[in-house]
């Protein structure tokens, strides 16, 4: 996959505020799917659209054991949201620093007037 298209992936998975909040629950550990929706007042099939689209994002992998579905996060894809996330920064770090360096070129100016 394009990593352009990877990243709408991961940025879809995280527009969710709830989705956010069961990453937030998963980063203390594995939890099952009973564990993960307890917390939210929604049905279930609703609840597994959520799951289902982090998993789709590789944000989280589950694994099967007898009818328990425990779901887990891979950090791998974190780092997709981060680089797109620091090369942003660096360009407007790059953009205030030029804009720093023209405010002060003025002021050397006007104070030579």
């Amino acid at each position: 996959m394009m990593q352009s298209a990877v990243a709408d992936d991961v940025f879809y998975a995280l527009s969710n505020s709830t989705r956010r909040k069961v990453l937030e629950h998963l980063s203390s550990g594995p939890a099952t799917v009973s564990e993960l929706a307890a917390p939210f007042d929604m049905k279930l099939p609703s609840f597994v659209q959520h799951l289902s689209v982090l998993e789709r994002s590789r944000l989280v992998k589950s694994t099967k054991r007898g009818r328990v579905r425990t779901y887990e996060i891979t950090p791998e894809r974190f780092k997709v949201a981060e680089h797109w996330l620091t090369e942003r920064r660096k360009t407007w770090e790059a953009r205030l620093d030029r804009f720093d360096r023209y405010v002060k070129h003025l002021k050397e100016r006007e104070s030579t007037r």
